[in-house]
């Protein structure tokens, strides 16, 4: 009798767990424990999904395209202030604070203030997802960059390697396992930011649907879209996961020695 690799049980955890905790939900649901009205059913869930499928899915087109222009933003801005960030330390101790400040600030609060400015159009829910991703990639970027091995940069210096050569020689792949860490939450958070901004203005997006169909007490169709979104967001993080793997070769190298 043949036994279950540790690998193969860590993988099928999720999955049991979750199926348990629906199957649970749609035992109270259906023994009348929560109501329907406060708790639709995994099922009732299930066919609000599918009975507004190509409705989903148009809206989604809007969203994804916000959440992709904002999340480009914010990758091109998080490269560029973290690189002047780590080449000048003064920039550095100024900027550093402000970055912290900013994420103090809630998003739904700044909403309102981002439609008033650049009107209903895209402009804003692209401001608002870039405000939302662009702090944690320019953390992980800064710390990847200071995380550089100072013995190799130390001997490219001694061989007389100019700082843009460091940079992109050691510097830059050392930050790259921090960079897709912080991607992963980035892309999840643009997501969401994309479907806060919709909702308080706008013609199509998941967001929009969400405040449609909340109006209208269809309960159903609100866990619909949730579900929908983390199913989006979990996508999202598998495809910046292999993206990983094809980019740093040498950590998946060296994940498998160390489980060997």
């Amino acid at each position: 009798m043949t036994k279950k690799s540790p690998s193969t049980i860590n993988k099928a955890a999720p999955g049991v767990l979750i199926a348990l905790l629906l199957a649970v939900w749609q035992g109270l649901s259906s023994l009348g424990v929560v109501p329907k009205y406060m708790l639709p059913s995994p099922a009732d869930v299930v066919k609000a999904f599918f009975a507004d499928f190509p409705l989903l899915v148009s809206h989604s087109k809007t969203t994804l395209a916000e959440a992709a222009l904002g999340l480009s933003c914010a990758i091109f801005l998080a490269f560029v202030v973290a690189f002047f960030m780590d080449r000048y330390s003064l920039l550095r101790r100024a900027v550093y604070p402000l970055l912290v400040v900013s994420q103090t600030v809630p998003t739904v609060a700044i909403a309102p203030l981002l439609i008033l400015w650049l009107g209903y159009g895209i402009a804003p829910k692209v401001v608002l997802i870039v405000i939302t991703c662009f702090f944690p990639m320019a953390i992980g970027l800064l710390e990847g960059f200071s995380s550089a091995d100072p013995d190799t940069i130390n001997l490219m210096r001694a061989m007389g390697s100019t700082q843009n050569q460091i940079f992109r020689y050691v510097k830059f792949p050392s930050a790259l396992r921090q960079f897709f860490a912080s991607l992963k939450i980035a892309a999840s958070y643009s997501v969401v930011g994309a479907v806060i901004s919709e909702w308080l203005g706008g013609m199509e997006g998941l967001g929009v649907y969400m405040t449609r169909v909340k109006k209208s007490y269809s309960f159903d169709k609100m866990f619909a879209v949730i579900f929908l979104i983390s199913a989006i967001s979990l996508l999202l993080m598998k495809a910046i996961d292999l993206l990983q793997k094809k980019a740093t070769p040498w950590d998946n190298l060296r994940q498998q020695e160390q489980e060997l």
